[in-house]
């Protein structure tokens, strides 16, 4: 891997905790603006992160008149944001259970064009009756199967990334011919899932292969991240749990014949900063005094200074390669990052300047892949 310590920031909506929208400085009103998510994710370059995680979901919102019942589709926030914000990836969460391969391929390869670059996607399932529901394709199914079943969705969307090799448009006003139809190539691929034939309708993109980003929380996860996943996502409470699924999971990369080194594992961290650890707490008993909302992850609510603190010893104490630093309130989450927290990791040499022009992969010291086609052609 490229840099000592990584750092990614996950935005949705108001901030994770569903009171956020309620503080005088939330922006209610602009959650369905462009100019909204296009100020986060300045935001999140202004702080040098790695990448702005996007999350999404299928489940039907919740009844509580007091969340806020609505979410717009993260690929397509991030294409929005894409060509108008440059210097950081953008990593749209991705639902793979009742969506094509064929589109999720031609969708991620979009936004890497569009981004020049800098796109990755994070592969989730979809478990419950409800979600099955809304596409009455499928029932719900258990996870060992949703799991099997994204990890064929991973490997129908490479290979279609891989059917149009790097110079198959050609542009020959002489002949006629905008693509050589000799460099476009059927994937053929036959599983447990899906049949596709391809090839795709989208060129190939910058990066070839955008990053996969894949949680690795749960065993039948975990298979899937090791033998697929660029960067793994964990959850855990504290750092010594953190280690521990670490450890899992470069274990679980090394059994399927990769090298743990090459794999970037971050740990979520949710946060709420303040001026010190009292104004921080306050803050989040007046948003748990609307509805409590228990930690999913490692939560640190108070200083800058603290949760500076906390990344220098997970990287240090190998609980983690970076983190991904999830706002329980935004857009101030985002802010106090960009201001406080940025700066100090630079200052202790844990983050360094990106070349102009950095791909994502290039973030994370990921050669661009080979095309498989082309290799065998050759």
């Amino acid at each position: 891997m490229g840099r000592s310590t990584y750092l990614a920031v996950e935005v949705s909506g108001a901030g994770r905790h569903p009171a956020a929208w309620l503080r005088p400085d939330a922006q209610p009103d602009a959650l369905l603006t462009a100019p909204y998510h296009i100020g986060l994710a300045q935001l999140a370059a202004r702080a040098g992160a790695d990448f702005l995680a996007v999350p999404d979901s299928l489940a039907p919102p919740s009844p509580d008149p007091g969340q806020v019942p609505l979410r717009l589709d993260a690929v397509a926030i991030a294409a929005r944001v894409a060509p108008v914000v440059p210097g950081v990836g953008l990593v749209p969460t991705v639902t793979v259970t009742h969506t094509e391969p064929f589109h999720v391929s031609k969708a991620i390869a979009t936004l890497d064009l569009v981004s020049s670059g800098r796109a990755g996607w994070e592969p989730v399932v979809s478990r419950t009756a409800a979600e099955a529901e809304l596409f009455g394709r499928k029932p719900a199914a258990p996870p060992a199967e949703l799991w099997r079943e994204a990890a064929e969705v991973v490997d129908v969307v490479v290979a279609l990334w891989d059917s149009w090799e790097d110079d198959a448009v050609i542009r020959d006003v002489a002949t006629g011919r905008y693509v050589d139809r000799d460099k476009l190539h059927y994937i053929d691929f036959s599983g447990e899932f899906f049949s596709v034939k391809g090839p795709s309708i989208t060129p190939r993109s910058p990066q070839a292969h955008p990053l996969v980003v894949v949680r690795g929380d749960e065993p039948e996860a975990l298979a899937v991240a090791a033998a697929r996943a660029d960067v793994v996502r964990v959850a855990a409470a504290d750092l010594a749990t953190a280690h521990t699924a670490r450890e899992r999971v470069r274990a679980a990369v090394a059994a399927a014949g990769r090298d743990p080194d090459a794999v970037a594992v971050l740990l979520d961290v949710e946060v709420l900063l303040g001026a010190d650890a009292g104004s921080a707490r306050r803050e989040l008993d007046a948003l748990d005094a609307h509805r409590e909302l228990a930690p999913s992850s490692l939560r640190v609510v108070d200083t800058a200074a603290t949760l500076v603190d906390v990344i220098t010893d997970a990287v240090a104490g190998g609980a983690a390669d970076g983190v991904t630093a999830v706002p329980l309130a935004l857009p101030s989450g985002v802010q106090a990052i960009a201001a406080d927290v940025a700066p100090r990791l630079a200052d202790r040499g844990l983050r360094t300047p990106v070349a102009p022009g950095a791909t994502l992969r290039d973030r994370f010291g990921l050669a661009r892949p080979a095309n498989r086609f082309e290799g065998a052609r050759a």
